[in-house]
């Protein structure tokens, strides 16, 4: 009765439209009313579950990202992707999902990847004689590839949610294979179909233009290579990578690059404030919620549900994703993060997966989740950039899909992918 009244407070409140991290809250209020708790202890779970000293990375990390996004860093890689990768046939395609790579390893937000480079390379798709449809599915896609490589504030959140046992250094060298695996899975598609479709190809510019280009976008570049080098060389620790992060970006945006006004200025901070304030909300209700869940021993409940239906390691795990892919359909990363760590992360360790590992799954999981309707956030993004309905986009989308399913099919599967940098740094 208590599970019923937790998870159907929250189902209920989500079908009402109530925000999740107000339908965690109540929730969570319901179930401590039934258990005959005091209801005080709701908010101090969520005073605690915010004043954690690693969330201040968090802030930081989206700043930096929004810095990055309106200081047209996004420009200069399109120009080197599109230098390297632009002469293959559907080179377009192609160019979006290496620029997505470099850009996601950056900003590490999935949304402001699709909004910045959907608003670059959508009209120059367009113009190329590339459809609507297949440069929507190719952007949208692709911008999940910066959720898994570093730096990604998913990756805090998600070390948060495991009690801070998971490093979050170990977190950003697993990403690094996985999104590359991903980018590669995506490329192939987006080539295959710019095939099909017959779309065209420009001549190589040279190796000239390449270099150059390339310089033009390494400052933009270095920002992961210094966080992650210096989180991996101890010179500063994953919170104070953050703030260097933020310092760097207004370095190569205002004295580099000179293309961050004062309006731009504002409008960042005015964003990143914004997001700050909804996704550490969330966290505090999510802590509530996730004590409740805790104390009445779901992840154990679970455990033993599954193992009822089947003992073989390869079906439970295929089930977990099927569970989490589900649930990523209708409901946002962040707070997917903090209530499915929880419960899952336990099952996975008793099937020997590796908390690092199980991480970066959640990671390609849940991103895929941002691209399915009915709150695929960065589906809309992407149709909103092109003024296209999202209609349009779900007929032909499906290849893209089968791309992403692939590379989480590998990362749940063959550790190796994510955990041979790990290992190799310990």
């Amino acid at each position: 009765m208590i599970l019923l009244i937790l998870f159907g407070t929250f189902f209920v409140a989500l079908l009402l439209g109530v925000p999740v991290a107000f339908a965690l809250g109540l929730s969570s209020v319901a179930t401590v009313f039934y258990m005959d708790l005091p209801p005080l202890i709701v908010v101090q779970r969520m005073a605690s579950g915010m004043n954690v000293f690693a969330l201040i990375a968090i802030p930081f990390f989206i700043y930096a990202g929004e810095l990055m996004l309106h200081g047209k860093i996004a420009d200069r890689l399109v120009r080197l992707a599109n230098a390297a990768v632009g002469h293959v046939r559907g080179g377009l395609g192609v160019v979006n999902v290496v620029t997505s790579m470099l850009f996601g390893g950056i900003s590490g937000s999935a949304v402001a990847d699709a909004s910045a480079l959907g608003a670059t390379l959508i009209p120059m798709m367009r113009k190329k004689g590339y459809d609507d449809d297949y440069a929507v599915n190719v952007t949208v896609t692709s911008a999940t590839i910066g959720l898994t490589i570093p730096p990604s504030h998913n990756m805090i959140i998600y070390s948060i949610a495991a009690g801070g046992t998971v490093s979050v250094a170990s977190l950003f060298l697993a990403g690094f294979i996985p999104g590359i695996v991903t980018g590669i899975c995506l490329m192939i598609a987006a080539y295959v179909i710019a095939v099909r479709r017959g779309y065209p190809s420009e001549a190589f510019p040279g190796f000239r233009y390449l270099l150059i280009t390339f310089a033009a976008a390494l400052p933009g570049m270095m920002t992961a290579i210094i966080i992650v080098g210096g989180v991996l060389s101890g010179v500063f620790t994953a919170t104070e990578s953050s703030s260097i992060a933020v310092i760097y970006a207004l370095f190569v945006t205002v004295l580099v690059y000179r293309s961050l006004t004062w309006r731009k200025f504002v409008l960042a901070t005015v964003n990143a404030v914004r997001t700050t304030a909804i996704v550490l909300l969330v966290i505090g209700m999510a802590s509530a919620f996730g004590w409740l869940l805790a104390l009445n021993q779901v992840p154990a409940l679970l455990f033993d549900l599954l193992v009822g239906i089947s003992s073989n390691p390869i079906v439970i795990l295929l089930i977990i994703n099927l569970i989490l892919l589900f649930l990523g359909t209708f409901m946002d990363m962040s707070p997917l993060i903090l209530i499915t760590t929880p419960i899952f992360l336990p099952i996975v360790q008793k099937l020997g997966m590796d908390p690092v590992q199980f991480g970066i799954v959640l990671m390609i999981n849940l991103g895929i989740g941002l691209v399915t309707p009915p709150v695929g956030s960065v589906l809309f993004v992407g149709c909103a950039v092109a003024k296209i309905r999202i209609e349009d986009t779900l007929k032909t989308i499906w290849p893209f899909y089968l791309a992403l399913l692939l590379a989480l099919v590998l990362v749940t599967y063959i550790p190796a992918v994510s955990m041979t940098l790990p290992n190799l740094f310990k």
